[in-house]
């Protein structure tokens, strides 16, 4: 049960990202782009090292299957 709400609040996390970038393209005026935004956080150091620790934990998580038992 705790793996399916994992699941579902990155996907909810995702699902909110895309909003972000619809409404960004659409007005431009109210919301940096994503190349924007992604501009200001990489000048940032710290930023740049929490973002691949954060893939790399998301990767080790849903893409390392677990050994089998024997």
């Amino acid at each position: 049960m705790t793996r399916v709400v994992t699941i579902a609040g990155f996907i909810a996390c995702g699902v909110a990202m895309l909003v972000l970038v619809i409404t960004s393209r659409r007005q431009e005026s109210r919301l940096a782009s994503f190349g924007e935004l992604l501009d200001g956080v990489m000048q940032d150091r710290a930023a740049r090292v929490t973002i691949v620790l954060f893939w790399w934990w998301l990767g080790w998580h849903f893409l390392v299957t677990p050994p089998l038992a024997a």
